[in-house]
């Protein structure tokens, strides 16, 4: 696929992945993980978008304690176009970052906006989604795009978009006016959007031009975009770093998603044609894994007997199981976890506990 012109790709690899745990670490979280083949996510996310763009306009933003691990696995990013920032504050200031430093060497680009943990396939659908997002987003009122995913099942652990009217198609696309964002319904909730036909999950991606992103955090969030703003004349000057190190902990802590996704009005939706998995928890490997036929998704030598549904995994030594059914079993050098399938989104409450305990180390 040719490389589009003015076009930014801003991949957001600083999540730390808990419910992947204990595989997941503060040290290494799930983004720098090999779930899928023989790459980690990061670099499957950065495949895919160096073929919709080149490498000079792909900008990574991940935390600073992370600097050297994503530029071991990612040798070809430009050094400039890795962005580190201080302290998590959520993905408002790190996509308000991305466009504060994007802005500075293109202002009238338009930026396309991934976390760095999904799962997509087939690619070329999703390059061709993508692109004609861009399309989309380069209209004369700058909107704000997003791709939604058609539900196949009421989740509870995604957020989902309300479509209105279809304005038009493109690309084979049609394109949905958005009436409203909802984050992580209760089960009944879910079961409800799923029957009404026009709920999609949001998948987390947005496409926007640069000057659209400032308008709607100068809109929705006055203090996020006067802290980033004080930053533009530190760009690319020895002062950036130290600047950045004072501000951004000052910046307010919240979630595009709530800070300016559920307020804007004027937000545009293409639907997915591709699959697509946000990789959350250990539950999800079976939807982009293999099973054997007992349904048992394994990783690592396994030897079972009457095991059926269960997700097992081991970074070197054998796992045997009798009788399991419906469980999450994952082994480490230094921790083993044993979880119902149904309870994988209970694992920030173990880590709170071992917390409690003072097993910080194994975090």
């Amino acid at each position: 696929m040719r490389c589009l012109q003015s076009v930014w790709a801003v991949i957001m690899a600083g999540g730390r992945g808990e419910r992947f745990w204990p595989w997941s670490r503060c040290e290494r979280p799930k983004q720098f993980l090999t779930l899928q083949g023989n790459r980690t996510l990061l670099q499957h996310t950065y495949e895919r978008l160096k073929k919709l763009v080149p490498v000079e306009r792909l900008l990574v933003v991940t935390g600073r304690r992370y600097a050297d691990l994503t530029r071991r696995q990612l040798p070809d990013l430009p050094p400039d176009n890795l962005l580190l920032e201080p302290v998590g504050r959520d993905t408002a200031p790190c996509i308000g970052l991305a466009a504060l430093w994007v802005s500075a060497r293109d202002p009238d680009a338009v930026m396309v906006v991934v976390p760095s943990d999904h799962f997509v396939s087939p690619e070329e659908e999703f390059l061709g989604c993508l692109k004609a997002c861009t399309r989309v987003a380069k209209m004369e009122d700058a909107p704000v795009v997003v791709i939604g995913v058609p539900p196949s099942r009421p989740e509870t652990a995604y957020g989902y978009i309300k479509t209105g009217e279809q304005i038009e198609v493109l690309d084979g696309y049609p394109v949905y006016r958005v009436e409203r964002f909802t984050e992580k319904p209760d089960r009944q909730t879910a079961e409800r959007f799923l029957a009404r036909g026009n709920y999609f999950w949001n998948s987390g991606m947005f496409i926007w031009s640069v000057s659209g992103v400032w308008y709607e955090i100068g809109r929705h969030l006055p203090d996020l975009e006067r802290g980033l703003r004080s930053l533009r004349p530190h760009i690319g000057r020895p002062t950036f770093e130290e600047e950045l190190a004072r501000v951004f902990p000052q910046l307010p802590k919240i979630s595009i998603d709530y800070g300016v996704m559920e307020k804007a009005d004027n937000v545009l939706m293409l639907p997915a044609r591709f699959a697509w998995d946000d990789l959350g928890s250990w539950s999800a490997l079976p939807r982009i894994h293999d099973t054997d036929e007992a349904g048992n998704v394994v990783v690592g030598e396994h030897v079972g007997v009457d095991t059926e549904d269960c997700v097992l995994v081991s970074q070197g030594r054998l796992l045997a199981t009798v009788g399991a059914r419906d469980l999450i079993v994952v082994e480490t050098e230094d921790a083993v976890l044993v979880c119902r399938r149904d309870c994988d989104q209970r694992l920030k409450e173990l880590l709170e506990e071992l917390r409690a305990r003072g097993k910080e180390a194994l975090l």
